[in-house]
């Protein structure tokens, strides 16, 4: 992989993450449109480490306060009935359905579930669920609102983002709304809950690169850089774009865009593997 290929993909890796509208799918897409190999999911797990640099920084007080307080809680009784307290153990346990099934179907995650028809239809259908459950969901629950059972909901929602095309954000949100919670709430438990499955898979996957991979190490550090900064930048002007707006310009786009990879692939000008597996 190029230098110019990894800072134009980390770019889109940046912009999409955040947004419900799947940044696995729009680097498959790009990449197989320019006819460039797939990235790899080596590739596409070590950037997401960049953007999920910047929901720490975005976030630090609130990161600060579940971690201190969570840590201080195990020795204090008096502190484990505390918002972060309770917040830092529903992350932990959101986080396990996630861990269990990204190892359980790695091969499928490489493979089958990165065929470009696939990514469409799951543009379509979870953009027109996510337009649905936002229009008519309640909007009370505050992150204080957070119980063990929506904590474990967050996170089996979230095991839907392992198919390219959901989008991890857009998955986890749609939980949230459908649990009742509002949509900044709902916004930042699904980029909380993030953050220990994205590292980990991060870490996880760079004992490929730089193997058969065609993402090497300098590509993957360039791409990764560049999915922090723009990260960072989409993430606080979704934060404000969402307190006084719907998701609908989002499910517009999903749905559009899904059709359109679908006209290109039936119509021979895309190949529904596009470029999948070649190193």
């Amino acid at each position: 992989m190029s230098i110019f290929e990894a800072v134009v993909l980390g770019l889109i890796q940046g912009l999409t993450e955040f947004l419900p509208v799947s940044s696995s799918a729009h680097l498959r897409v790009f990449a197989a449109f320019f006819q460039w190999p797939d990235p790899g999911a080596a590739f596409t797990a070590v950037t997401q480490i960049g953007t999920e640099l910047a929901v720490v920084v975005y976030f630090r007080k609130r990161i600060w306060a579940v971690i201190s307080t969570w840590l201080r809680s195990l020795v204090d009784r008096d502190l484990r009935g505390d918002v972060n307290a309770r917040i830092g153990w529903y992350v932990i346990l959101a986080t396990i359905p996630i861990g269990v099934l990204g190892l359980l179907l790695e091969d499928q995650i490489d493979s089958v579930f990165r065929d470009l028809r696939l990514i469409a239809l799951t543009l379509i259908v979870f953009g027109l669920i996510l337009g649905a459950v936002d229009h008519f969901a309640r909007r009370e629950h505050e992150m204080e609102d957070l119980t063990l059972g929506r904590g474990i909901t967050f996170g089996l929602f979230q095991t839907l983002a392992l198919i390219p095309g959901v989008s991890r954000s857009g998955a986890t949100i749609t939980g949230g709304r459908l649990l009742g919670f509002n949509r900044p709430a709902a916004a930042e438990f699904a980029f909380l809950i993030a953050l220990p499955a994205v590292f980990a898979s991060g870490l996880y996957k760079m004992l490929d690169i730089g193997g058969g991979e065609y993402a090497g190490w300098g590509a993957t550090l360039v791409g990764t850089l560049v999915a922090f900064v723009i990260g960072y930048i989409v993430i606080a002007w979704l934060m404000k774009f969402i307190s006084t707006h719907s998701f609908m310009p989002f499910v517009y786009y999903r749905i559009a865009l899904g059709i359109l990879i679908l006209v290109l692939v039936f119509t021979g000008v895309l190949d529904p593997a596009g470029g999948a597996g070649v190193g």
